[in-house]
């Protein structure tokens, strides 16, 4: 079958239709730079980049649109509290975000707009709202008219309007016209920074960041938007009211994975339980973090401890063992060899990570199995499906991403490695055990382990 995924506006699985064929489009929400990420911010990443990666995969030509929201009010207190201008706070957190991202495989979107470099196109599609009896302006603010827009709000978060309380996103409840409406634009106040405007200079509300930069970069109807299901409301359902009473079709799909959790709690920097993402690959390799984050459904919610970690990181382990040691055996992999028919299956099936998963370990058992009776060809074919799955996941060992590449001392260490190996082999050879013995254990104080296999000696860095 054809890519299904669940809409999280029809609350229903629907094939997947592109705007336009061959191409596909989707807009993350990304970082809100106010703190460096936690592994639940960096989850909503690895999510997206295998549904990428599997639309890349399946013939499409993906535009991926990844904002950062570089302004907005915890980034503002973070920058009174800390004495330094807010676009320090900023810079500085981003920078961590793509960090995170780069360390656990995730691709670069084609394109990571920033909300401050896109005012204009906020007070375009202000304007647009304005002039179509949307929006207004009142004390230097700028508001969507919810009341306008009571047939359709709600509808993302299945909600109706009677039951919905304000929107809480100002001091002065005074300059609404219902409570329900939510700011669009917030005038100026003392120690912010501002932007001219129309209406007076201030700062934008974070929901109209997202539409003008989404439509900006993917046209006024688009494939796909993503991101954590705590954005739903009321960020996402406020995304498609102003845009879609501006005159946009806006998201044609809607999807949202779940929540990482410690305890019954959803992980968050207020409740001083996140883990942050230089903390985590200390504990576990940044490749077995994100088996970790890619292997649960992305719509189901993750809870967190120390021992579901370790347990990702050795069955990650098990799947690089085959690969390495097929590796020694099979030279030259087909990248085009098909893919197993149950594992395109799974991906088609709403992303379903977790039966993927469990094909890649299958074709793993009956690789072992093969390796083990000598079964050269079909180690090959095995080999060579197991890495064209880990590919679409984000997973080869064998990728340059996990092995490292010319810009760093990798070629260095495989040269200075394979010398004292050769060095090994040939005290061996003599039967200079205790020489073989001595550069094996120097090997091991470097932090490098060596195998003796049938097909000669292989080596590791130490876990």
């Amino acid at each position: 079958m054809s890519l299904h995924i669940y809409d999280t506006s029809t609350r229903a699985i629907r094939e997947f239709v592109p705007v336009e064929a061959g191409r596909a489009s989707i807009y993350l929400c990304g970082a809100t730079v106010q703190a460096p990420p936690h592994i639940g911010h960096i989850r909503s990443g690895v999510n997206f980049d295998v549904l990428r990666r599997w639309l890349t995969r399946s013939g499409y030509e993906v535009t991926f649109c990844r904002n950062v929201t570089d302004i907005d009010d915890k980034i503002i207190r973070v920058s009174a509290a800390e004495g330094v201008p807010w676009f320090v706070v900023a810079e500085r957190n981003q920078r961590a975000f793509t960090w995170a991202y780069d360390t656990l495989g995730c691709l670069p979107p084609t394109v990571e707009p920033r909300a401050t470099g896109h005012v204009p196109e906020m007070i375009t599609l202000m304007q647009r709202l304005i002039d179509r009896g949307h929006a207004y302006a009142s004390g230097g603010d700028v508001y969507f008219d919810v009341r306008s827009w009571a047939d359709h709000y709600g509808s993302l978060s299945n909600q109706k309007l009677e039951n919905m309380r304000g929107a809480g996103d100002t001091d002065d409840e005074s300059c609404k016209r219902d409570p329900r409406d939510f700011a669009l634009w917030k005038g100026e106040k003392p120690g912010e920074p501002t932007w001219p405007t129309p209406w007076g200079p201030g700062r934008p509300g974070w929901h109209l960041e997202c539409s003008a930069m989404a439509t900006k970069y993917l046209g006024p109807t688009f494939d796909i938007h993503g991101g954590g299901i705590d954005l739903i409301f009321p960020h996402h359902e406020n995304e498609i009211a102003q845009s879609q009473a501006a005159g946009d079709g806006f998201a044609r799909n809607w999807m949202h994975n779940g929540m990482l959790k410690i305890g019954a709690e959803k992980m968050s920097k207020s409740l001083g339980n996140s883990l942050l993402i230089p903390e985590m690959v200390q504990k576990v390799r940044p490749v077995e973090l994100r088996y970790y984050l890619a292997a649960p459904h992305y719509r189901s919610s993750i809870e967190y401890s120390e021992e579901a970690l370790l347990e990702a990181a050795a069955a990650y382990q098990r799947i690089e063992g085959f690969v390495t040691r097929a590796a020694e055996v099979i030279h030259d992999v087909d990248a085009d060899a098909p893919l197993p028919q149950a594992f395109v299956d799974a991906l088609n099936d709403d992303l379903g990570t977790p039966q993927a998963l469990a094909v890649v370990h299958e074709v793993v058992r009956e690789g072992n199995v093969a390796l083990s009776r000598g079964d050269k060809e079909a180690v090959a074919r095995l080999l060579a499906e197991t890495q064209n799955m880990l590919d679409v996941l984000g997973l080869d060992p064998r990728s340059p991403q996990w092995r490292g590449t010319g810009s760093d001392l990798s070629p260095v260490v495989d040269a200075l490695v394979a010398v004292a190996l050769e060095q090994r082999k040939a005290a061996r050879a003599r039967k200079d055990y205790a020489a073989a013995d001595a550069i094996r254990d120097q090997l091991a104080a470097a932090g490098i382990t060596v195998e003796d296999t049938p097909h000669g000696a292989r080596w590791e860095l130490s876990r």
